[in-house]
């Protein structure tokens, strides 16, 4: 009896050591199997997400300009205010669009200014050697392009001529636009029709000079900017003039090594950075008949944005450790071939739901790094490459792309909150990718806000996501899905792809629990 007693108590202990030793491992294996968890920090927020990551690019570019924003004043059968279309100006204010890059790109290094102000009559013709050889009549000038900011309530953002400019033109233009007082310029300026300036604040000089703008090595450029900067005077009372480099392409740490090192920082505001996300620029993807195989690619190249981005960051933390000079990611987006029938030098193309995982992603990647990158530009607004609005006439689309930039603006001056991310993997052959980006804020109001892209073609991700540091009390969201990654909206069916009440995710103490389907973007919303 006393041997049977013990034999139990030593069962009992070899069962108790066995759970020790089994629970755990049933944790890590559990893990292992859904790796999809989010920690979220809301009470340790420090960094303000810039608006202007949230904004957009405007070049004198096939149906861009002409035919996308402007109409003509002249135009009786499309509304619009002084030639600008009414349902873009109301389509981007939704959007709440911060700024707008204007005229270009590789136009704005042939684009000369004076030829687009005054009488529309006697304003000469130009051609645009770039985009189609097309003949333009400057009749979308700089009143335009700024009077339309204005409305929008949008940051200008000007790309200045260093290309084939002078130093003279862009410092005159700087005047005409900027200086209250009396001058040459500011009088011209008066001439036609527009008394008080419009406070520019953002100006580039140049645009991509390592090619269209000048084919110019580093260390040539570096000194132009020198010289250009210098003449640039500061006209706005009260105000900051911000002087932006352009920057590299894509992983050419040289030209950021050369930037920060050449050019005195008390000339300096900011340093350029460009990336498409395409697969080869010999061989690109059909916008709407792609395969998973080119989908994945095209990913790829976009994802490449957090190694980019953190390593041309490491570059200017060595030069300027207190964050001062801006990283402005100007040129962002997908190409891919031009539809079918359109002129190759327009760059019109379909946007389709791959085009608004490019758009999740990518914005995530730009708030997480909110304390260097404080400025990025789509490519391009309208009609052009990765474009958030389509026009045909009358007709109007919002693509996929804008409703990802409407549903994040959220985002926009808000608090950047830490987040930790574990996730699943997206598989494709031998190659795989994180299935998973995510990025928090908490607004003025203390209301948080978490956005999530799902990359996975294939797979519902079920996800986790535990928050300290606040009491939540209501979680809401929104979702943008569809059927297929090749769907789009078409002016026979505008509406296929627009956001919707999400309602699959759940809160108890303090934890979210969600399922986000194959190919979507989530924003939720925590009170």
């Amino acid at each position: 009896m006393v041997r049977f007693e013990n034999n139990i108590h030593k069962y009992k202990i070899i069962i108790t050591m066995k759970k020790a030793i089994i629970l755990p491992l049933l944790f890590s294996f559990l893990l292992a199997v859904s790796q999809n968890i989010i920690a979220i920090h809301a009470d340790q927020g420090k960094t303000i997400i810039n608006k202007n990551i949230y904004g957009n690019f405007a070049e004198h570019l096939g149906h861009g300009i002409y035919g996308g924003f402007y109409v003509g004043d002249t135009n009786k059968t499309i509304p619009n205010t002084d030639g600008v279309r009414n349902d873009v100006i109301a389509a981007l204010r939704k959007m709440k669009i911060p700024m707008l890059r204007w005229p270009g790109g590789c136009f704005a290094d042939t684009y000369h200014w004076k030829d687009g102000v005054g009488p529309k009559d006697k304003r000469p013709k130009m051609v645009n050697t770039w985009w189609g050889g097309v003949t333009e009549d400057n009749s979308f000038g700089t009143h335009n392009f700024l009077n339309l900011c204005e409305d929008l309530g949008a940051e200008p953002y000007i790309s200045g001529n260093v290309g084939s400019g002078t130093v003279q033109e862009l410092s005159q233009w700087l005047q005409y636009v900027n200086f209250d007082g009396v001058s040459p310029m500011s009088d011209w300026r008066r001439q036609n029709g527009r008394d008080k300036p419009w406070r520019v604040q953002y100006w580039g000089l140049g645009n991509e000079a390592w090619g269209c703008g000048g084919n110019m090595t580093a260390e040539y450029y570096a000194n132009v900017f020198r010289r250009y900067a210098t003449f640039m005077t500061n006209w706005i009372k009260g105000g900051h003039l911000y002087r932006i480099a352009s920057g590299a392409s894509d992983d050419d740490y040289h030209w950021t090594e050369v930037m920060m090192r050449d050019i005195p920082h008390n000339l300096l505001d900011g340093i350029g950075l460009h990336h498409y996300s395409i697969i080869d620029w010999n061989n690109k993807s059909s916008a709407t008949k792609f395969t998973e195989q080119e989908y994945f690619a095209t990913m790829k190249s976009a994802l490449q944005m957090e190694e980019l981005v953190t390593k041309h960051s490491a570059i200017m933390d060595k030069y300027d450790p207190g964050k001062k000079i801006a990283l402005a990611v100007d040129e962002w987006g997908g190409w891919y071939d031009v539809e079918p029938g359109t002129n190759p030098g327009f760059l019109y193309q379909q946007n389709t739901m791959r085009d608004a995982m490019i758009a999740g992603t990518t914005l995530n990647i730009f708030n997480n790094h909110a304390d260097r990158v404080r400025m990025a530009n789509l490519a391009q607004t309208i009609n052009v490459l990765q474009a958030v609005i389509l026009t045909n006439k009358e007709k109007i689309i919002l693509t996929p792309t804008y409703h990802v930039m409407e549903m994040y603006n959220v985002h926009q001056n808000a608090t950047l909150l830490p987040l930790k991310l574990t996730t699943d993997d997206y598989k494709v052959g031998n190659e795989e990718l994180p299935s998973l980006s995510a990025s928090a804020s908490k607004d003025s109001e203390g209301v948080v806000h978490i956005s999530i892209t799902n990359i996975n073609a294939h797979t519902q991700e079920g996800i986790t996501i535990n928050i300290d540091g606040m009491n939540c009390n209501k979680v809401t969201g929104r979702i943008l899905s569809s059927a297929k990654l090749q769907d789009d909206n078409t002016f026979e069916d505008p509406d296929k792809i627009e956001p919707k009440r999400f309602t699959g995710a759940s809160l108890k103490d303090n934890v979210i629990t969600l399922k986000m389907p194959p190919f979507s973007v989530v924003v939720l919303t925590l009170k």
